[in-house]
């Protein structure tokens, strides 16, 4: 795959047009179909690879800024046509991409650094992401997308699908909306061999029991959420759609840029005092940001577009979320996961900096240079907190694509 060689990330096109020679060079197992268009006029595309009743859905892109899960996706899928053990009691289905408009918006091409990352940087509003658009919008509003993924699991009823996502900084780690026995051992063996460090306390899993280090179970109905200011419940999400069929969902996410920091299971000595410092920081950047909005604002089209809107979003999530940090117990209290805290509250104003900056450069604003500072320091100091390294793309995709064929096998022994 000449993109691994390259270290470079497939677009949309490219992956439709290799997926579909592979599926033309064996046409009595591959088919390729569409299964549903988006918003803007994109279709959506999946491939079929085998004959058994018993499915896996593989589902790539559906953050615009993941963009490893395409890579993993097109090794997979050639590792099922090539790999009669894979296919023999099983079928294997791959949605392209998600999102494709979100991925048209994300740009990464072989980035450098985490500033050239942040550079093309695109990921829509809460509303308007496939998976977790339901737990923030009534049945009635949901995008083309969604309705096309849960479609796709209503007809397939999957025992196992997975989710490809992979994270700009920090380690790898697996969130199953049930447990799987026995993932956690060759999850963690695949890490250590590809020297990817495993995320023992990730934020997106705050409060979640644990299956093994760097595997988390989402929690029943009932449980509390930890950051209750935040609008999205996991519950709610596409991964949940599955059970209505017996089936289990696998979120596995892989670091562009790893960070050795985050398997650090010691106690932190303060996690109140580093959480409450958070919420301060994160409400002084974000301010900085809506400065420059409410300068700029008056100059913009009254159209918002995606990157406008997405950039408000991320903005309108940090008075509650600070409150939270400020006032709850800390959902734990390790190392790795004050630090996880500790990037996502780096993450949220960046990454609306960076959209916001797009739509000002596109618009020639005078209030493009103030910004452009912001997210330039913010990248630059978030590699610099974290010791931030490049993932080969290879061993990005070598990891998450294993985790995905023993989520399956584990997954498959189970029903026996």
């Amino acid at each position: 795959m000449s993109q691994l060689a390259e270290n470079r990330y497939p677009t949309v096109p490219e992956l439709v047009r290799s997926v579909r020679e592979l599926a033309a060079h064996r046409p009595e197992l591959s088919t390729l179909r569409r299964v549903g268009t988006s918003r803007g006029g994109r279709p959506l595309h999946l491939l079929s690879v085998g004959h058994s009743p018993r499915a896996v859905l593989v589902v790539a892109g559906a953050h615009a800024n993941e963009p490893t899960g395409g890579s993993t996706l097109l090794a997979l899928a050639e590792q099922t046509v090539r790999t009669r053990a894979l296919r023999a009691d099983t079928s294997w289905h791959f949605l392209l991409c998600a999102d494709p408009d979100g991925a048209s918006l994300h740009r990464t091409p072989a980035p450098r650094s985490l500033l050239d990352y942040h550079r093309h940087f695109f990921r829509p509003a809460g509303p308007e992401q496939p998976e977790w658009s339901p737990s923030v919008l009534p049945p009635d509003r949901l995008p083309p997308e969604t309705r096309a993924l849960t479609g796709v699991i209503d007809e397939l009823r999957p025992f196992l699908q997975v989710s490809l996502h992979c994270t700009d900084l920090g380690g790898s780690w697996v969130q199953l909306t049930r447990d799987i026995p026995g993932l956690a051992e060759p999850f963690a063996k695949s890490a250590a061999r590809l020297g990817i460090p495993v995320e023992t306390g990730a934020s997106d899993a705050a409060g979640w029991p644990v299956s093994g280090p760097g595997v988390h179970v989402l929690p029943g109905p009932g449980s509390a959420a930890a950051y209750p200011s935040l609008p999205e419940d996991a519950r709610h999400t596409t991964w949940h759609h599955a059970h209505r069929y017996g089936g289990t969902t696998a979120i596995v996410e892989v670091p562009m840029w790893a960070s050795d920091t985050v398997g650090d299971v010691a106690a932190h000595p303060a996690p109140r005092t580093a959480m409450r410092t958070f919420a301060s920081r994160l409400r002084h950047d974000a301010r900085l940001v809506e400065e420059v909005l409410r300068d700029a604002l008056p100059r913009l089209p009254r159209a918002e577009g995606p990157l406008l809107r997405a950039a408000k979003w991320a903005l309108g999530l940090v008075p509650g979320l600070a409150d939270d940090w400020g006032r709850l117990p800390p959902a734990g209290t390790s190392m790795a996961y004050i630090g996880s805290v500790d990037a996502f509250g780096r993450r949220l104003p960046l990454r609306a900096a960076a959209m916001l900056l797009r739509v000002l450069d596109s618009a020639g604003d005078r209030a493009a240079p103030r910004l452009d500072r912001l997210v330039t320091q913010w990248s630059e100091t978030f590699a610099e907190r974290f010791g931030a390294r490049w993932v080969p793309l290879e061993h990005q995709v070598e990891h998450q694509a294993r985790t995905a064929v023993e989520a399956a096998r584990h997954a498959r022994e189970a029903l026996g």
